[in-house]
């Protein structure tokens, strides 16, 4: 261990740097033994251990300059991938966020009022500054009982509180603290509700309204031998059953928790008509709307790539500067100005219909205006930068193919189809998977330009007409009308993940294959 002090781990940096991670650490680890969680503490600590190895150790030189790279790797697209494999197993949401524990916890902080309750008429007392109460609690049988940071003792029992009455025996003040009015009282009223008294463990004593408190027992109580929830208010036995601890009636105690149901999600998308249907239908759509993006936006870049690299056309320049400007624009602004353009009442472009004697279209209403619209809107957005590729593909093509296929008569077409298509594949082909890849999942066009409506009618889950996968699974998870529902958003997040991997896999082979093909040539 000497030695590699002696060597170059001995930067005062990197001291520095493990002496605030260990410190980091041991911090963590002492809140993780605390709770109870042993699996992140046994990470924390290899990881802990295994970071003070590498850069102490000489014979881990090379790894000290991978280790950050593969650690923000793993934080950044490792992590949230399996993190989002486990959710899509659980039932996490809206009424399922908290643990088991956490629902225990809160359930067995919940008090009731008995049917025939001990109340207790009280007085408050203010200290000077007003910070500070004391309450006198009275029962009907006249024992007199003092309240103060949350505890309750009998007066008999503390001498050591100094009560001063007046001649009619009614208390003025104790130890210096002054008598509210009935006035002053409701102006503290909201900070007195809020304070109770222990009586003992499963009871306390609350403000029941502005002249009694009254004695509130536990309601519910925790049998971890046997697992279940006793109400103690009707005897009634809770016994944890998919997230919620459910009585033999099938009644169920809010809030649930979260836990593992298996495939339940995934059976969801399949089996359950009300979720599948829709999900069936926005699964079409996002394969319509990236292939014929990705079509339109690949044929307005050749042909406009073809006149721009033709040497005869005059104001080449000019031409060049006008169509990059939908490129140049941010997306979100010309996506907004495109809605309003799209305007059925409004806009600019069912303006120009009426005018032509044509009828205005329903362009955010009906389905299939609004997905023409969000096709069009896509191509505007998307052509430069096909165009820019396609446009550098041809100059790069060598010309010499091409007078020698006007020696041996062949046509424009000919020329296109035979040299021009096939060359533009090799290096354009895998921007069109990519690019098909990204418009899977080109969320700001979609939601930005109406948000997936027109709605579905009928559908349990919050789809829209024009929703594609991940705006879909945005609304899932935020703006379901029964709150989220984070384990069948992962659910759908993951079919998104398996696509653009095949996808991505498919471009890999298809690069292959196009370079075979042209090392062929």
């Amino acid at each position: 261990m000497l030695s590699s002090w002696q060597g170059r781990s001995k930067h005062p940096w990197t001291i520095l740097f493990l002496c605030l991670f260990d410190a980091l650490t041991l911090w963590g680890a002492i809140l993780l033994l605390n709770d109870r969680n042993y699996l992140y503490l046994f990470f924390l600590l290899i990881t802990a251990i295994s970071i003070n190895y590498i850069y102490l150790s000489e014979k881990c030189y090379p790894l000290r300059y991978i280790l950050p790279g593969t650690f923000f790797m793993f934080l950044l697209v490792v992590y949230p991938i399996f993190y989002n494999i486990y959710i899509s197993f659980t039932n996490y949401g809206t009424g399922h966020i908290l643990s088991k524990e956490q629902v225990i916890q809160k359930l067995e902080e919940r008090y009731y009022i008995p049917s025939k309750p001990e109340e207790y008429y009280f007085t408050v007392f203010k200290s000077p500054d007003g910070s500070k109460f004391i309450l006198a609690l009275e029962d009907d049988k006249g024992q007199l009982y003092l309240g103060e940071n949350g505890e309750i003792i009998l007066r008999s029992n503390s001498p050591e509180y100094f009560i001063k009455r007046n001649h009619e025996g009614t208390i003025n003040s104790i130890n210096g603290y002054e008598k509210l009015t009935k006035k002053e009282l409701f102006k503290y009223l909201s900070i007195l509700q809020g304070i109770e008294f222990i009586k003992n463990q499963d009871s306390v004593i609350r403000m029941k309204d502005t002249s009694t408190y009254v004695l509130c027992r536990k309601q519910y109580q925790y049998l971890p031998q046997n697992d279940k929830i006793i109400d103690n208010k009707n005897n009634k036995e809770y016994r944890p059953v998919d997230g919620f601890f459910t009585s033999s009636e099938g009644e169920k105690l809010l809030p649930g928790y979260k836990t593992y149901i298996g495939w339940q999600n995934y059976f969801k998308l399949i089996t359950d008509r009300s979720i599948a249907t829709p999900f069936l239908q926005v699964f079409t759509w996002t394969f319509q709307f990236a292939f014929l993006s990705v079509l339109g936006t690949f044929l307005i870049g050749v042909l406009l790539a073809i006149l721009l690299n033709d040497n005869k056309l005059l104001f080449k320049r000019l031409y060049r500067t006008l169509l990059i400007l939908p490129y140049a624009i941010p997306g979100f602004i010309s996506i907004l100005i495109w809605r309003g353009l799209f305007n059925e009442e409004f806009g600019v472009i069912n303006n120009i219909l009426k005018a032509l004697s044509i009828s205005p279209f329903s362009w955010l209403t009906d389905a299939t205006c609004t997905k023409l619209a969000l096709v069009l809107v896509n191509l505007w957005l998307g052509y430069p930068y096909m165009m820019l590729i396609i446009l550098g593909s041809l100059q790069s093509i060598n010309k010499t193919l091409y007078e020698a296929a006007a020696i041996d008569g062949a046509s424009g077409w000919q020329k296109f189809s035979h040299i021009t298509l096939p060359l533009l594949l090799v290096s354009v082909g895998p921007l069109l998977i990519s690019s098909f890849a990204y418009n899977f999942n080109n969320y700001s066009v979609i939601y930005l330009f109406n948000k997936g409506r027109p709605p579905m009618i009928g559908a349990d889950t919050p789809a829209g007409k024009t929703d594609i996968l991940i705006t879909y699974t945005y609304r899932l998870a935020f703006e379901t009308g029964q709150g989220a529902d984070f384990g069948l958003a992962s659910t759908v997040t993951i079919l998104i993940f398996i696509i653009t991997a095949i996808i991505t896999q498919v471009n890999f082979g298809f690069t292959g294959a196009l370079e075979d093909v042209k090392g062929n040539d």
